[in-house]
Formats: C-alpha cells, structure tokens, sequence
C-alpha cells in the first residue's frame, strides 16, 4: 500500500514515519518519481507510468487522476479519504488507485503560462485520460479548470472551500508597502501582477514559476524579494510557518475558484457520480458556479488579469465582488452584486456583473 505522508510503498497498510508531523516533513521534499520499480507483499508499482496497482480486489478499483505535484497529491489523497469515509466498502485494500497524470504545464516551467497556451496546461492530460477509460474521475484544483469541460465530462462535485486569501512571503519585509523601489515580487499569476502594481508601481513583477516548495526555494536563494502564494495551498501542505503576512480580500482579491477542489467524471458514469454526490459541498459549489458565470461572461484571455470572489454571507445572501484590469495595474474595473443564494441566482449575478465590466470598461482591458 501507499503512504500518504512519505509517498513510499510499505508493507503495513499505512505508515506514518516517524509521527505525522515528521512524515509531513518527508512529504515536502520526497519526489515519487525516485522510487524504483519494486514489488512488494502484491502490490505493483510501475515507476513509468506513476501506478498503485492493487492485486485482487472483490470491487472495483476507482482510480483517481491527479497531477504529481505534492499540492495536486495531498488534494487527491483527501478526495481518497472522504470516500472511505462515505464509502466503508472502498476501506478494502486496492478499491481506490492514485494515477499520477503529467500535464503540459508541469512539463514547460521556464515560460509564462499566457506564452504557451494559458486555458487547460493543468487539465487536458488528465481530461483525456478521463475520457479515455484510463481513470474514474479526476481531481482538480478549480482554478486550473476551463470555463468549458470537455464533452462527455461534467464536474459534479466540489469539496469544501478552503481559506481564499493570498498570503505575503518575504525574508526582508513584513509587507508589500516595506519593499523598496525596484525589488523584484516573484509571480506567475498576471491577476497579482494588476493589483500589486496598481498600488505599488515602484516594484517589478517577474515570471516566478514550479510548485509550492520549488518557488519558496527560489525566494529563499534571492531570485526575487517576495512572492504571493495561495493560503489554501499552504495549509493543505501544513506550510503556513513560511507565511509572513495573510492579505485580507480587500488587499488582493482572489482568483475565480481560488481555494476550491473540483472532482470531475464521464457524464455517462452513473457509480462514479453517485461517489461524488456524497462528497459535494453545495454552498462551495453555488459560490464557483457564480465566479465561473462571471469569467466566462468576460471572456477575457489568459493574459487578462481577472480576479472574482463569491461567498454565502452572514445575512444568507451570496455576494459577489469582481475585477478585470490590464497587467500593468494602471486601468482596473471593479463590481459587485448582492443575491439570493441559489444556482439560477448564482449563474445570473456572474453573468450580470461578467456583462458589466465588458460592457462598460475601455476596449484595451480586454486586448491581452
């Protein structure tokens, strides 16, 4: 079997390393990858193609694609352990497989994702292997997802959302507004790029790419001053230490969907979508919903910096803030809509306020 902490192959069901905390500290810096092919008490493990595979199992094994990142993994295995806990008769050994897929965004790291295609680099491997039979349904960090799915998927199901703020990391400054003119923020996402330098356009954003531990590297060696990173990531990695300040939503609003995991399936597999309607968290999803209504309603590309953020507020009601701006920060339109909390609602409001901003805002927020 599989250890989710040190992602090694054990003889026990599951071992913990030396405790959680220290398997955690293995979990950041072990690579699958290095593990060489090995059979061990009837599990096989193929190094070529990233396979857990079980030997005879009474029901069938649902196989779970994912990407290979420590992030993409800690999502997967939690999706895996809902189940089990929804489904006792998925707690017998090899009833679930993790299938490590490798997608065209973790291939090409040393360009922006607007150069080499921006819409679906973490998603169409693993949407072809969804299709293709090669696994049962796919997990999927929601901001990677296209505003279309491909035909014959759906995406049924989201999990709870976790915490949508960014967070501020920097070995030499408490904030943004410490850093001095020309220090280099480490970013990939052109949505950070807007709002930073729309309040503070004496700093320089540049390409910062590769996963949570690779960019904390690069920032910890000097490639750059700062860097901004999901707080969702870092807690489900157990990172938080290296946060050195939580932005509040009015300081950097958030990506559309940012904070939430999608769980998609072929829309013709009836067990599959019956696993994934037990796990649905359905105030996450109205929320997504909302914000996907809202970015495909501006149609911007993936150079346009988009940030949207839905929630359920105190008073019931779903409320929506939005914003479109051009990379350089120096024109950026914002709105936002108050609701009655409820999918046809959700989908009207993003659209609405989608319509708005294209509607009203000056052509070149809409060129890149």
């Amino acid at each position: 079997s599989f250890c989710h902490f040190c992602f090694t192959v054990t003889r026990s069901k599951m071992q913990q390393c030396v405790g959680r905390t220290e398997g955690l500290r293995m979990a950041k810096s072990t690579c699958f990858r290095a593990i060489a092919p090995k059979r061990i008490a009837g599990v096989r493990v193929s190094r070529r193609s990233c396979h857990i595979v079980a030997s005879a199992v009474a029901t069938k094994t649902v196989k779970i694609g994912t990407r290979g990142s420590p992030l993409a993994l800690a999502q997967a295995y939690m999706t895996r352990d809902l189940l089990k806990t929804s489904f006792p008769e998925l707690n017998e050994e090899g009833a679930l497989e993790i299938v490590i897929i490798k997608t065209t965004g973790d291939k090409i790291l040393n360009q922006p994702l607007a150069d080499i295609g921006g819409k679906g680099l973490f998603t169409k491997e693993i949407d072809d292997a969804l299709l293709s039979g090669k696994i049962d349904i796919a997990v999927h960090s929601m901001k990677d997802v296209p505003t279309y799915l491909p035909e014959g998927t759906i995406l049924p199901c989201n999990l709870p959302r976790e915490d949508v703020r960014d967070v501020f990391i920097s070995p030499t400054a408490k904030d943004l507004s410490e850093l001095p003119a020309g220090a280099i923020v480490g970013s990939a996402s052109l949505r950070r790029q807007a709002q930073i330098l729309a309040k503070y356009p004496h700093l320089k954003v540049e390409n910062f790419r590769g996963n949570v531990q690779t960019r904390l590297r690069k920032l910890n060696e000097g490639a750059c001053s700062a860097t901004l990173l999901a707080l969702a990531g870092l807690k489900r990695l157990d990172m938080t230490e290296h946060i050195t300040k939580t932005l509040s939503i009015d300081e950097m609003l958030p990506a559309v969907s940012q904070g939430a995991i999608g769980i998609a399936c072929r829309t013709d597999d009836d067990a599959s979508r019956k696993l994934l309607a037990a796990l649905n968290h359905e105030e996450t999803r109205i929320a997504v919903v909302c914000e996907r209504a809202f970015l495909t309603a501006l149609d911007g590309s993936c150079r346009t910096p988009i940030a949207g953020y839905a929630h359920k507020g105190a008073d019931g009601q779903l409320h929506f803030s939005g914003l479109v701006a051009t990379p350089d920060g120096k024109q950026m339109m914002r709105t936002s809509r108050v609701a009655a909390f409820s999918e046809e609602s959700a989908v009207k409001t993003g659209e609405d306020a989608g319509r708005e901003l294209k509607a009203n805002g000056p052509k070149e927020l809409f060129m890149y």
